[in-house]
């Protein structure tokens, strides 16, 4: 009798196990609930964040499941939970999962969105500020940025061992930071194998600064350390920050399968040894700068990979091979030696190059390399080789290509006029990567508007109208006369279209017409601005940019714009862009100039000289410029950094006449440290000349074909002794 009675006792008891320790479910509505679950979290638990704006919160998430029982961080219906604010999540443990969140509207108040450690860890022993073997997947981080574009912080930063990051979405990081960074800064974190996968890396806008990289692996400090991390099968979608879109700085990595489309800049082997890229796919379209791979450092193989449309130069080519430094610092360049490129395909890329960066410094050529069985096809049938220095170093062997190849290359290519190319299925779709349930980007045109309104003459009936508008809509002002007496505080696109030059004419009566703020673009089109009415002040502008920093990077159009009498004081300019703003492109077209004491273009607000600077593309043609003091345009891009392509400036059938006139002080136009220009089709007459100033990496400045009675038409400045510079000037006209 007892014994039955034990053994009732004893599988009564052993039944009540799984109940006693069974998985919960924490549903939590507010912060406060949230902490009052998190620290008695056991195998299988999930807290589960109800639907609702969660703003101002600093979650730390810790705890220890199992493989078969994590522990998870959820939304409790996937994108509905949203993370705002001045927020971020730190993640410290074993076997844990965060999935469905959308970080939105704010920014991190600490160096990290998301951060895979709470602290560093104190000794070799001590895991337990750190992430191991946990999982990141369906969260959203769009535009969840610093609204300082140079205050720096990383959307991800992952520490730890063993870690996923997949099927996510990061799109608009618009500050200075990398999006997301594996960190190697502790042994904790070497030889991590982390996988990133099936990921969504959509738009990085032009940041116009060192530090816009899209993913990185490691640091040039522990770059001879291997981080064994594989990315694989993630979708890169105009990631343009800078010319590093994936900036490998450790070894031993796997970066495979993975699709670039219309990116600017290159896949990066910037520092470490024995990586692995394979069977990628990078299609420009022709889209100005996209690149492909960039191969740097020993060991590394580059193969079975599809370039198509990319047109890239220097370092942002379509295939690169750089030249290192004798005997490199860890932080500078090292030799290429023991790489093999092969079995890869590339068609319509502009610029292939063995050598690159070759100088006084950066002279090891590649060694014991070898570039075998590629396939190389330009409609064009010109050659994309650029050799920078010698290629002895490289065996080339069974290539083939349908073009011809020069002297030095020959022996390795086979030339076949017939030779076709199918364009292979990408490796990964867009369809296939980030989360279903969140829209991924679609081109569109910043100036589509929903709304026209029209606007009759008065006073402030521009601003009147403009306080109606909730979105971006075109304001038609018919003829007569325009009196703005308050500044136009712009947060959104706009159009203000006229009736013609001399038809609609404005003037306004504070220091500016338009201060530009976050969120705004503007075109004006077929009007008459007059500063006549303007204060006597400094610093007084037609469209100048907010004087807080702007993370949000904008445009500025004047399409058949007539400006004059821009002289109550001496320090009056149409557009002045100020510091820590930026435009991706500004556009003056069939527009006239008269009578300005400050400049038609003052962009030169970035003086600091860290490669940082104003405007992406400048175009100023068809128009005509007189008595502007400080002349047409002043572009300013200080120091030596190589990450950035810009700025971009052409100049075409423009006149200038006394802009500012010959012999006076200052320039026609000021070039510093600009990458690309053309200035061709303009004539100058009496005004003082041109100036060039190189100041960084291989710029390309062209002035031709124009005509000019006052010399010298133009001089050209090296800030950098000995740099290279590709300023060429032809078929200029001189007439007294």
């Amino acid at each position: 009798m007892n014994n039955k009675i034990s053994i009732f006792s004893s599988v009564f008891l052993l039944s009540l196990v799984p109940a006693l320790c069974a998985a919960k479910d924490y549903p939590v509505a507010d912060f406060s609930e949230y902490q009052q679950v998190v620290g008695d979290l056991a195998p299988g638990d999930r807290i589960l964040l109800q639907d609702g704006v969660w703003r101002d919160v600093e979650f730390v998430f810790t705890g220890r499941g199992t493989k078969a029982k994590p522990i998870t961080l959820a939304a409790a219906n996937p994108g509905k939970a949203i993370i705002s604010g001045r927020s971020n999540l730190k993640l410290a443990g074993e076997y844990l999962v965060v999935r469905g969140l959308v970080f939105k509207d704010g920014y991190t108040p600490s160096d990290a969105v998301i951060s895979f450690r709470t602290d560093k860890p104190e000794n070799p022993s001590d895991y337990s500020t750190i992430a191991v073997n946990t999982r990141l997947t369906e969260v959203v981080i769009d535009d969840f940025s610093n609204p300082d574009r140079y205050e720096t912080d990383y959307w991800l930063s992952v520490y730890g061992k063993n870690n996923r990051i997949d099927h996510n979405h990061f799109s608009f990081k618009r500050n200075k930071g990398v999006t997301m960074a594996v960190r190697l800064d502790t042994e904790h974190s070497q030889e991590n194998r982390h996988v990133i996968e099936y990921n969504y890396f959509g738009p990085r806008p032009v940041l116009g600064s060192n530090g816009g990289e899209t993913l990185r692996i490691g640091t040039s400090h522990y770059s001879l350390s291997d981080s064994l991390t594989t990315v694989a099968h993630n979708y890169f979608d105009h990631c343009d920050g800078e010319v590093e879109i994936v900036s490998n700085k450790s070894g031993k990595n796997t970066i495979k399968n993975n699709v670039f489309f219309e990116s600017r800049g290159t896949l990066t082997l910037r520092h470490g040894n024995g990586n692995l890229v394979e069977g990628n796919a990078f299609i420009g379209n022709g889209v100005d700068h996209t690149g492909g791979i960039r191969v740097i450092n020993a060991d590394q193989v580059i193969k079975n990979n599809y370039l198509s449309g990319l047109t890239g130069s220097r370092f942002g080519g379509g295939l690169v091979v750089m030249n290192g430094v004798p005997n490199s610092p860890i932080n500078r360049y090292h030799q290429v030696d023991n790489a093999l490129i092969t079995g890869n395909t590339l068609v319509n890329v502009e610029r292939i190059i063995f050598g690159a960066g070759s100088d006084e410094e950066r002279s090891a050529a590649p060694s014991n390399s070898r570039f075998v069985n590629n396939t190389i096809v330009n409609d064009s049938k010109e050659s994309p080789f650029e050799l920078h220095d010698s290629v002895k170093g490289i065996d080339f062997s069974g290539n083939k290509v349908n073009f011809a190849v020069g002297d030095e290359l020959a022996g390795g290519f086979e030339k076949s006029n017939s030779l076709n190319v199918a364009a292979p299925p990408l490796p990964v779709t867009k369809e296939q990567v980030g989360v279903s349930w969140y829209p991924k980007y679609q081109k569109s045109d910043r100036f589509a508007v929903a709304k026209t309104v029209k606007v009759k003459p008065g006073t402030d009936t521009l601003t009147a109208a403009y306080s109606e508008l909730e979105g971006a809509a075109e304001l038609v002002l018919a003829e007569g006369d325009y009196h703005v007496a308050k500044t136009i505080l712009l947060d959104k696109p706009l159009i203000i279209r006229g009736a013609g030059q001399g038809k609609t004419r404005l003037t306004f009566g504070r220091k500016s017409l338009i201060d530009l703020m976050n969120g705004s673009s503007v075109r004006l089109q077929d009007l008459s601005i007059s500063g006549a009415r303007a204060p006597d002040d400094k610093a007084n502008a037609v469209i100048r940019s907010d004087s807080a920093p702007m993370n949000k990077n904008f445009a500025l159009e004047l399409l058949g714009v007539e400006v004059s009498d821009l002289n109550i004081n001496k320090d009056f300019d149409v557009i002045k862009l100020r510091k820590s703003t930026f435009a991706d492109y500004v556009l003056v077209s069939d527009s006239s100039f008269s009578n300005i004491t400050g400049s038609v273009l003052k962009l030169d607000s970035e003086k600091d000289d860290y490669g940082m600077y104003n405007a992406e593309y400048i175009t100023v043609k068809n128009s005509q410029v007189s008595n502007v003091n400080g002349g047409l345009m002043t572009v300013y891009r200080g120091g030596t950094d190589e990450s950035t392509f810009g700025p971009h400036v052409n100049v075409d059938q423009v006149t200038v006449t006394k802009s500012p006139a010959a012999g006076a002080k200052g320039n026609s136009i000021l070039l510093h440290g600009v990458q690309r220009a053309m200035l061709q089709n303009s004539r100058f007459d009496n005004s003082a000349p041109v100036l060039v100033q190189h100041t960084v990496g291989g710029p390309v400045i062209r002035v031709k074909d124009n005509d000019y009675n006052h010399k010298p038409l133009y001089r050209v400045e090296s800030i950098v002794p000995g740099m290279e510079s590709t300023f060429t000037a032809d078929n200029n006209n001189f007439s007294e």
